[in-house]
């Protein structure tokens, strides 16, 4: 009974932390480009475009720790 318990939880950080990584990808996805179409970016964007990107990385490193898919299922 308690170890239901423990899927659950588990279950649904793992579809939280999926959601977070989409969210930092679509948004990193979105500053590449906004530095990439940009003649000269400002500083803090690409600051910003940095710190996205490592957050990013580390979440993908937390999900493969964690072993978690990012398949869909249907």
């Amino acid at each position: 009974m308690l170890f239901r318990k423990k899927g659950k939880i588990r279950k649904a950080e793992d579809d939280r932390l999926i959601a977070h990584i989409d969210e930092l990808k679509a948004k990193l996805m979105n500053q590449k480009q906004l530095v990439q179409n940009s003649v000269d970016p400002p500083e803090d964007v690409i600051y910003n475009m940095k710190l996205t990107e490592a957050k990013y990385l580390f979440l993908l490193k937390e999900a493969r720790n964690r072993k978690t898919s990012m398949g869909k299922s249907y």
